[in-house]
């Protein structure tokens, strides 16, 4: 018999004192007891409790392991009967008995039957992981930068990204991204392009997605007239200012104004070691220039003498990256895109190559295929480059001169070129 400090505290209506304790007395409660019972903590012996409200109520498991009591749920009343109840008791005592916590045990269980419907019918967040794990030889430095799922996870992976795919619909998608179809265009057409491609893959791995099922979104989101706004630009004219200002400045300055020099992209820049530099060229690896991974390749810079300049005066400092933070590693993207701004400087780093190339439209400085080598763009079609080549490396020395004289101020004259000669 249980002593009183041991009973369960049970409030209800329409049971007398008596009937209670004689349902403690046995250690068994009833159906019929739990519909007439109020509200409280009903015993059904073993262990196991009915946790109940006016309606509702939720079936408890107290048992003891490794000298601590436990507490496991066993699902809602009435949805799980008495019987039911006391039959999951049962199972888990089993396994208490044979030493095993049956909370964990539970927990291994649901970890399991999830990991075999994962097999059949994965969410988009595991399949698009598996996606970008199969395309990492495809993207730049083996998509280890995260950009390619960024737009996923961002806008898709919070309300869909636990859905099992085959259970997403176009109504799904379209919900997901109508917030930025229109006011963040860019990032809503890679999210949608890139989310095509996820279905793509697994429909070829088997699973029940349709790629039509996110043409269908596209379509119900509307068509958008995009007119992209061009990277704010410093005029060439102001440039010799802009690099005066940065002298002197630190890791971030410095890089900025190798970026002015050499007009080689950010990523390249920041990520510049000294072992990549052989005389006065500067061999940028294919990883850090912009393209498709696999279709560019190594691009060499000649560095003018004020390039130059700048790679002694970072190699005295020791460690190898020309653009180092104090923890030895390259300055960040970020530091570098926010630089300009936070001097109140109106263009961006990725405008100094707008910077160039109206330069040579203005002054005439070089041909088109110079300068557009120069910028490290593809020129002439497939069959062409085929054939034609050359980086143009002799050709672009005395033009990354010319404008290094530019950009610091000696006032140089600009070197003409006629014809492609």
């Amino acid at each position: 018999m249980l002593s009183g400090a041991d009973r369960p505290r049970v409030i209800q209506s329409g049971i007398t004192v008596a009937d209670q304790v004689a349902g403690w007395n046995m250690g068994n409660l009833t159906a019929v007891a739990i519909k007439k019972a109020g509200p409280g903590r009903l015993g059904d012996g073993n262990g196991l409790e009915l946790h109940k409200a006016e309606t509702t109520g939720k079936w408890v498991w107290r048992y003891s392991f490794g000298g601590k009591r436990r507490q496991m749920g066993l699902g809602t009343w009435p949805g799980v009967g008495l019987a039911d109840a006391r039959a999951e008791r049962d199972r888990w005592a089993l396994v208490l008995t044979k030493g095993r916590d049956p909370i964990t045990e539970r927990k291994a269980e649901i970890s399991a039957a999830r990991a075999e419907i994962e097999r059949d019918d994965p969410t988009l967040e595991s399949l698009a992981r598996d996606v970008l794990e199969a395309r990492k030889a495809t993207l730049r430095r083996e998509g280890k930068s995260a950009r390619w799922l960024s737009p996923i996870e961002r806008h898709l992976f919070p309300k869909l990204g636990r859905k099992p795919v085959s259970e997403i619909r176009q109504h799904d998608i379209k919900a997901a991204l109508s917030g930025i179809w229109r006011t963040k265009h860019p990032t809503a057409e890679k999210a949608i392009q890139r989310l095509r491609i996820i279905f793509r893959q697994g429909k070829l791995m088997g699973y029940e997605c349709d790629p039509f099922t996110v043409d269908a979104a596209q379509h119900m989101l509307g068509a958008v007239i995009h007119t992209p706004e061009p990277i704010p630009a410093t005029p060439w004219q102001e440039i010799p200012a802009l690099f005066a200002r940065l002298e002197n400045r630190g890791a971030t300055a410095a890089c900025l104004r190798f970026m002015m020099l050499t007009l080689v992209r950010a990523s390249g820049c920041r990520g510049a070691r000294f072992d990549e530099i052989e005389g006065d060229v500067w061999t940028v690896p294919a990883d850090r220039v912009k393209g498709q991974v696999g279709k560019v390749r190594d691009f060499r810079v000649p560095l003018s003498r004020e390039a130059l300049e700048i790679v002694e005066t970072r190699r005295a400092l020791g460690g190898a990256y020309l653009f180092a933070g104090p923890s030895g590693k390259p300055v960040s993207d970020a530091g570098v895109s926010n630089y300009l701004r936070d001097m109140g400087e109106d263009g961006r780093p990725h405008g100094f190559r707008t910077s160039f190339r109206t330069w040579v439209q203005d002054t005439d400085a070089c041909p088109w295929d110079v300068s557009e080598t120069v910028l490290a763009h593809v020129i002439g079609g497939k069959v062409e480059r085929t054939y034609a080549r050359s980086d143009l490396l002799e050709r672009r020395r005395p033009v990354m001169q010319a404008w290094a004289d530019h950009v610091t101020g000696t006032g140089a004259e600009v070197v003409k070129f006629k014809g492609k000669g």
